[in-house]
């Protein structure tokens, strides 16, 4: 069959690309431009691309059309595939047909954590032998791709964004993937562009949880109280995940954590299970938030996936993390450089606290750009001050979006509220400022952090030149 993907260079829309060439399907793509890494990864993997949008993309007719999420209803070549009445469909719908069916679904949805619990389940359960298919939102350090596709009937862990699935379907994406056994990590309201209060928010995920089956299982944070409201609604068995140190309300969370002092790079983590030891997992990981990512792994893989618990144990040790998740860039000249994807307050602020926790010694200098539709507006103006607590200096690059004033986030105040709380900041106009700021301040034994769910425009390569002068 041949596949016509629009908006191709996506990191979905490319892993699709990909698990489609695994398929045996002839598969042609069209996008803007093809930047590394998913670019060359389309390219060695033999998917034709396109570079722009055209009617003309479509000439050959296509047996199946995908349209991607950041085509809208105006899009010239997805309104020529639907117009001339070629099959059309969306990326999880995609997804859903070609690929779900026979395998156990283990879905992990949340508003924070999911690519790197996503990416460690799939890990686990590929080191103790069960051999899963996986679709992931980042580029794991122990596969080649963000893809697999594994056992025809082995487990298929896939990232559950609760982002709409296209401008044809006005619904999440995690509501496609057809859930056996689930994960929620956090309920925060996010994505302001579709969901305009956190009622509608909740909504989505109540959905999604209703979609597991009665026989299934859901694996909940219990130290959220948003996820325990919904998770208590869910049909199916639930099984709550903690630390010790999270504020549980009403649950017993039957896995529990305790962490031990962080040692050469290694956060230990005594991991109970329903009141019993389970032994001490050594997680590369560092942060509070990274060891309930853990726990929540580790729980489904077990009960969800039938993995024994010693052999997951062990195979956290061997897990190389996520690019873009806390990812150290280099060192140079002593002062070490880390990009990550945080752009939510929450998660910068367990980003930057996980990296103190890592580095103790030295300034922690973090630098953050606002890109996301929910970043670059006020929702959380007040939250993004406390978020920068850990570090010594927090340097805010300019929206990466176009808003009217009355709803765009204020970097300026921000960091005059971070200046008066006691803390140092620098609003900046322009990158270049940036990477002049955080270079400046470095000095060696230092730590700076690169935060954004974009490309930052670049700066990575930047920052680690600018120290090499």
């Amino acid at each position: 069959m041949h596949v016509h993907l629009i908006g191709v260079s996506g990191t979905g829309m490319g892993a699709l690309a990909g698990m489609l060439k695994l398929k045996g399907h002839r598969v042609t793509g069209s996008d803007r431009a093809f930047y590394p890494p998913i670019g060359p990864m389309l390219k060695a993997c033999g998917v034709e691309t396109m570079q722009g949008f055209s009617p003309d993309n479509l000439a050959e007719r296509p047996d199946l059309v995908v349209v991607g999420n950041v085509c809208r209803p105006d899009h010239v070549e997805a309104r020529a595939a639907i117009d001339s009445g070629l099959r059309y469909t969306s990326f999880p719908a995609a997804i859903e047909e070609m690929f779900l069916p026979g395998h156990d679904s283990l879905v992990v949805a949340g508003t924070h954590g999911k690519t790197t619990t996503s990416t460690l389940l799939a890990h686990l359960l590929h080191d103790v032998g069960l051999d899963p298919s996986f679709l992931v939102g980042g580029v794991p350090g122990n596969f080649e791709q963000s893809y697999r596709l594994g056992r025809a009937d082995g487990p298929f862990v896939i990232e559950g964004d609760e982002y709409d699935v296209a401008f044809f379907e006005k619904k999440p994406k995690f509501w496609r993937y057809r859930p056996h056994a689930a994960i929620i990590t956090s309920i925060e309201h996010d994505h302001i562009d579709i969901y305009p209060d956190l009622a509608s928010y909740l909504d989505a995920f109540r959905g999604f949880v209703a979609k597991i089956p009665r026989e299934g299982l859901l694996v909940a944070w219990a130290g959220d109280p948003h996820v325990r409201t919904i998770a208590k609604e869910a049909a199916c068995r639930v099984s709550f995940y903690g630390l010790e140190s999270d504020d549980c309300g009403d649950v017993m969370p039957k896995w529990m954590g305790m962490l031990a002092p962080a040692q050469a790079g290694v956060q230990p983590i005594d991991v109970f299970g329903s009141g019993m030891s389970c032994g001490r997992v050594l997680s590369p990981m560092a942060g509070a938030h990274n060891a309930r990512n853990a726990l929540a792994a580790i729980a489904l893989a077990t009960e969800g996936a039938g993995a024994p618990l010693g052999d997951v144990i062990t195979a956290m040790t061997r897990f190389r993390g996520v690019r873009r998740r806390q990812e150290l860039l280099g060192i140079v000249r002593g002062v070490r450089v880390y990009e990550d994807f945080a752009h939510h307050p929450t998660a910068v602020r367990e980003t930057l606290r996980a990296i103190r926790s890592r580095h103790r010694e030295g300034k922690l200098i973090a630098a953050f750009e606002p890109r996301s539709a929910t970043a670059c507006r006020k929702l959380h103006q007040d939250e993004y001050a406390s978020a920068f607590a850990s570090a010594d200096l927090a340097v805010l690059a300019p929206l990466g979006r176009d808003l009217p004033r009355e709803e765009s986030l204020s970097t300026q105040e921000i960091a005059a509220a971070i200046t008066r709380s006691g803390g140092a900041a620098i609003a900046t106009s322009e990158i270049a400022e940036v990477i002049s700021s955080v270079t400046s301040a470095a000095e060696a034994g230092d730590t700076i952090v690169l935060m954004s769910n974009g490309s930052f425009s670049g700066v990575y390569d930047d920052v680690l030149a600018e120290l090499a002068w």
